[in-house]
């Protein structure tokens, strides 16, 4: 289309937009009112190389140029007029009395829109990691960055690292840099550009009917697939679980890898279920070893055992396998104690008088000072004071 056709298309057009108010009225069309961000469908009218015309069917005319105009060069090489595009609006009626209107601010906004769509419809959306960081994994839906929390991961992408190290997490991300994810879009915030998706929720409708047929104390046979410093992960089918340390043994446990190893297969108990996480016993499977202490040991019993660990109000001793007990600091010399290790270290071996049993609560107290002798008891310096006084009364009386 030559220039002087534009001008032929674009000049009614605009003529026609400046009409009064008063005449709209008469004709009895819709009078509709533009608000700046507002995005609208309109119908191409002219391209030339300064100003491009939409028609904005019920508003009038707008225009896109300037800035708005060449932003969008690629976009609007495609177009021809007559062609439906959509428009945001910049400024509603300029000194011509037309709109200001953007093309690239309309793509903007629809592709957000699309993305809301799409996490409303909780659509599946294949993505490629781009990146990864100590947080989580880099993506990109139609162009927008977005993030995915390792919180967000797969039971299969789950970075299961022994003391939670930041660095080997880390490079347990890195090594999905560049695959593909089926993810969710679980926030699309247009104001704040954040976009932030799911691995796990793709999952998760499968997981509850999986979860559905699980059952409280129901005892399922799996394996280990990972040892971390707050327990085990166990798969059982193809669900997971996690045992915590303090369901792996009876005992007092300082290390979860000194009771089990990766690829070990245990049996364990279903202890609970809650928003998609199973949690798991082993040692609800064993007899607790507890209920046989008040049988074997009593209280007054003088006890062998060795020293576990030292903290600073008292000491854990480990009369057998199964059982430990506690010696509190005060328990532990007729004198004030202000360090426990001044008294015993770990690894020595002492013998103990038993003070206190509670079976249910998994307590034994013990005693070293009880062991020992009482010092003979010394007179205060109030009994002295009080002695002399008395003795120099009974000299002046005489």
């Amino acid at each position: 289309m030559s220039e002087e056709q534009q001008q032929a298309v674009a000049i009614p057009a605009a003529a026609a937009s400046a009409q009064t108010m008063g005449d709209l009225l008469g004709t009895g069309v819709e009078i509709k009112v533009l608000k700046q961000g507002d995005m609208v469908e309109g119908t191409l009218l002219s391209v030339g190389k300064n100003e491009v015309y939409v028609d904005l069917e019920g508003y009038g005319v707008g225009v896109v140029r300037g800035r708005e105009l060449y932003d969008d060069e690629a976009t609007l090489s495609a177009l021809k007029p007559g062609d439906k595009i959509f428009v945001s609006v910049v400024e509603p009626e300029n000194k011509e009395g037309i709109a200001e209107l953007s093309l690239r601010q309309a793509g903007q906004e629809r592709v957000w829109q699309t993305l809301k769509d799409k996490m409303e419809s909780k659509e599946v959306v294949r993505t490629k990691v781009l990146e990864a960081n100590k947080g989580g994994l880099m993506v990109e839906i139609n162009n927008v960055p977005g993030f995915l929390p390792v919180s967000q991961l797969s039971l299969e992408h789950y970075p299961r690292v022994e003391d939670g190290d930041k660095n080997r997490i880390l490079g347990v991300l890195q090594s999905y840099v560049g695959q593909l994810f089926d993810v969710q879009i679980i926030t699309a915030d247009s104001a704040e550009e954040k976009l932030i998706v799911s691995e796990k929720a793709v999952f998760e409708k499968e997981m509850e009917n999986r979860l559905g047929a699980l059952k409280i104390g129901q005892v399922v046979e799996g394996t280990i697939t990972g040892v971390v410093d707050f327990g085990a992960f166990v798969k059982f089918g193809d669900l997971e679980g996690l045992v915590h340390i303090s369901e792996l043994a009876w005992q007092r446990i300082e290390n979860p890898k000194d009771i089990v190893r990766v690829g070990q297969k245990v049996t364990a108990k279903v202890i609970s279920i809650d928003k998609g996480r199973v949690s798991l016993s082993i040692k609800q499977l064993q007899e607790d070893p507890w209920l046989e202490a008040v049988k074997k040991y009593q209280i007054g019993q003088s006890v062998t055992g060795k020293i576990t660990k030292v903290m600073p109000f008292g000491v854990f001793v480990e009369l057998d396998k199964d059982i430990q007990g506690l010696a509190h600091v005060m328990e532990l010399s007729h004198d004030a104690v202000k360090n426990p290790e001044d008294i015993v270290k770990p690894g020595d071996e002492k013998e103990f008088k038993i003070i206190s049993i509670e079976p249910a609560e998994h307590r034994l107290g013990l005693s070293l000072k009880a062991m020992q002798p009482a010092p003979a008891k010394t007179e205060t310096k109030a009994e002295e004071k009080e002695e002399k006084v008395s003795e120099e009364k009974t000299e002046v009386t005489e």
